[in-house]
């Protein structure tokens, strides 16, 4: 359904984005996940026929066309990252203009005010919308005309509770309709809980294609729990390293104040239970787990999937399964 072949675009010296082979079938909800300056939105606005590629092709739906091809862009709908429209238009009226312009039928306006929560704003002046309230407006036009693709570019960057819990609401209900979506987020909760594959871009390439399960165990692999002791315990160390190998002290060999105990969730009532049999006082636990930033730095030095970074061209073999900015 979405189909990125190649696809490189540069800004003068800069790469945005470098050789992306990536398939998106029918009815799947990929997300782009990565730090700023990765080349999610050139991506996504590659998709929407907003920018043309610098190198390969971009092409969409069945039978695929150039993502530039009007016919390609009759069967998508895209949120840009940022939206603003007339302040004394009401959001009725405004959701009303798109309705026209994309030729929904007129029942359609009721529904996606009602999908995005602004039954009781949707007859104010968008000039006194907050932020959060603006992006769903914007959620609304979105969603106008039940295209096959939907392309959201950080759909829930200013949405409060409420709003979050309706986006999620309109996603899963268009999942459920078999539309493809392809989303960019910085938030994990969005990508576990919408995505069937994370698609990780940093600098510009794709550095690996996961599920959302595997991205939240690589993760939790990657997390810390630290303990405090009330007092030193001999041996204490040596029995927590048989179930943790990377485990330390805090302030090196010996100081028997704090350890660091590297490792997945999993592993983590077993070490405690451990450090009690051992008689330790534990006076404090905390657990850090495994971040976004770090997991970008071990994909750009070369570990994705499985510890072996997976190359642009075999990490993004498919799983089974308009408006304008």
């Amino acid at each position: 359904m979405i189909s990125y072949r190649g696809f490189g675009k540069r800004y003068g010296r800069h790469a945005a984005v470098t050789a992306l082979d990536l398939e998106i079938e029918p009815g799947e909800a990929v997300a782009l996940l990565g730090p700023n300056g990765s080349g999610k939105t050139t991506t996504l606005k590659a998709a929407a026929g907003l920018i043309r590629p610098g190198t390969g092709e971009v092409l969409i739906g069945r039978p695929p066309r150039s993502a530039s091809d009007p016919a390609a862009r009759d069967i998508l709908s895209y949120l840009p990252q940022r939206v603003s429209f007339p302040d004394a238009l009401t959001g009725r009226e405004v959701v009303e203009f798109y309705r026209r312009l994309r030729g929904a039928g007129a029942g359609r306006t009721a529904d996606v005010l009602h999908f995005a929560s602004l039954n009781g704003a949707g007859d104010r002046a968008v000039g006194t919308y907050s932020g959060g309230m603006t992006q769903r407006l914007g959620l609304a036009v979105a969603m106008l005309p039940e295209a096959p693709v939907l392309l959201l570019d950080e759909p829930t960057a200013a949405l409060d509770p409420d709003g979050l819990c309706a986006f999620y609401g309109v996603v899963e209900r268009h999942r459920r309709q078999g539309q493809t979506i392809l989303f960019t987020s910085h938030q994990l909760g969005d990508a576990e809980r919408l995505a069937d594959r994370l698609a990780i871009l940093v600098e510009g390439r794709l550095a690996a294609v996961l599920s959302a399960r595997a991205l939240a165990e690589r993760l939790s692999d990657r997390g810390i729990m630290r303990l405090r002791f009330a007092a030193p315990v001999p041996g204490l160390l040596e029995g927590v390293r048989a179930l943790a190998p990377r485990a330390v002290w805090a302030g090196g060999e010996g100081t028997g104040g704090e350890m660091v105990v590297p490792g997945p969730t999993a592993m983590r009532a077993e070490v405690v239970a451990k450090v009690r049999a051992a008689g330790a006082a534990v006076t404090a636990l905390t657990v850090e787990e495994g971040r976004l930033d770090l997991l970008y730095r071990e994909l750009v030095g070369g570990d994705a999937t499985s510890g072996t970074a997976a190359s642009p061209g075999t990490a993004a073999a498919p799983a089974p399964g308009t408006g304008t900015r």
